[in-house]
């Protein structure tokens, strides 16, 4: 059995002082005493911690001074053990989180306060919103919507580090997953091998793969439904492991018995667009530019009719329910640019085959972090 991938060390203080500095600059610019951190990346992205769902937590981010967590205190343990913050508030499941956290902020002189929310947070519901308003009616709330998803874009060496880790899982679980592919074989064993085979390798998610086949091969987020392959089908696989919460991606295609040379054809013509494309996503580089070299290229390859969905998009921190980053995206319309350390799911498909890669923004182009051989196997 293989050795697993080589972990890199947690991040030190260092760095989550160096992220707490450029938030706390966009802060002063926009005259925020306080910031109500409450989407779980951003949590765990600024204090190393990020809790489960089941009840409203945050992190309160001062203008100066360490921030303070407002945590359910059936977590505490969990928090101490993974936050680097010394300060927080721990609530029973009898009190309203809520009313906690306003609580907190008037305890520490904020209550009449600018304080910014993530209007954009899945866990700031309208309610939620509306009841901080009603408990701190002095204070003044200013929306800090997609600022720290911005903040996140450029990686730094350590955040590549586990994404690298996370792109050796990917090739793993696939590499995996096609040993067992045949004809006879239900799709779940296929599944299982390769969550098998991210769990054996670091990953720390539950679904670690989207696996499709036959007629549902094109069905890039198809759920698993458990087909028995058959000779002539297509297998789609793409293993999407999380490692310290940093996700990487990559989408295969196998071909159950000999594929056709049509298939083939189709396939190298994908390999070769993409690649392309890879190789302009420098520093600089304009986003609806690069999505132009697979959008056009494929069309011009008639090896599709139309191209509606998006090339490429942002990977990094992920914690649910988003599992998706559309922060940056790759599209005809897209208006900016590519900054070096950025970091991209980029992917393309045609005739229920999908190339898809984990790739890193450098000055010599866009450098793959997922390693397995590109083509069509069988």
């Amino acid at each position: 059995m293989a050795l697993p991938p080589l972990f890199p060390p947690p991040f030190p203080l260092d760095e989550y002082q160096a992220r707490l500095l450029v938030l706390r600059t966009v802060m002063a610019e926009r005259h925020i005493d306080l910031l109500i951190v409450d989407q779980h990346e951003h949590m765990d992205y600024f204090c190393g911690y990020a809790p489960t769902a089941a009840m409203y937590q945050a992190v309160l981010v001062p203008l100066e001074g360490e921030p303070v967590a407002v945590i359910r205190a059936l977590d505490a343990s969990a928090f101490s053990e993974s936050s680097w913050l010394t300060g927080y508030v721990a609530f029973v499941d009898d009190d309203n989180p809520v009313k906690v956290v306003a609580e907190t902020i008037r305890a520490r002189g904020y209550g009449a306060s600018v304080i910014g929310v993530e209007r954009d947070s899945y866990f700031l519901t309208v309610n939620r919103a509306l009841e901080f308003e009603r408990l701190l009616p002095e204070a003044g709330f200013v929306d800090f919507s997609s600022v720290m998803w911005e903040l996140r874009q450029v990686k730094t060496l350590l955040e590549v580090a586990c994404l690298k880790v996370a792109a050796e899982i990917c090739d793993r679980a696939a590499e995996a997953g096609f040993e067992v592919a045949r004809p006879g074989v239900n799709e779940r064993e296929v599944f299982l091998a390769m969550t098998s085979e991210a769990w054996r390798n670091g990953a720390d998610n539950a679904q670690v793969a989207v696996v499709a086949s036959g007629p549902r091969s094109g069905i890039l987020h198809a759920p698993l439904a458990g087909r028995t392959l058959a000779e002539g089908d297509i297998l789609h696989v793409e293993p999407i492991p999380f490692f310290r919460g940093y996700t990487s991606r990559m989408m295969r295609p196998k071909s159950i018995g000999s594929p056709t040379d049509e298939q083939m054809r189709i396939a190298e013509t994908m390999v070769g667009i993409q690649d392309e494309q890879f190789r302009a996503m420098t520093p600089g580089a304009n986003a609806k530019e690069v999505d132009r070299i697979v959008r056009e290229g494929m069309l011009s390859a008639r090896v599709r009719d139309s191209y509606t969905n998006v090339t490429g998009y942002t990977l990094g921190l992920k914690h649910p329910p988003r599992t998706t980053d559309f922060t940056r995206v790759f599209r005809a319309s897209s208006d900016w640019t590519l900054q070096e350390n950025q970091v991209f799911h980029m992917y393309t498909w045609a005739a229920g085959m999908a190339f898809s890669e984990t790739i890193l923004v450098t000055q010599g182009g866009g450098q793959r972090l997922t390693g397995m051989q590109r083509k069509l196997f069988y």
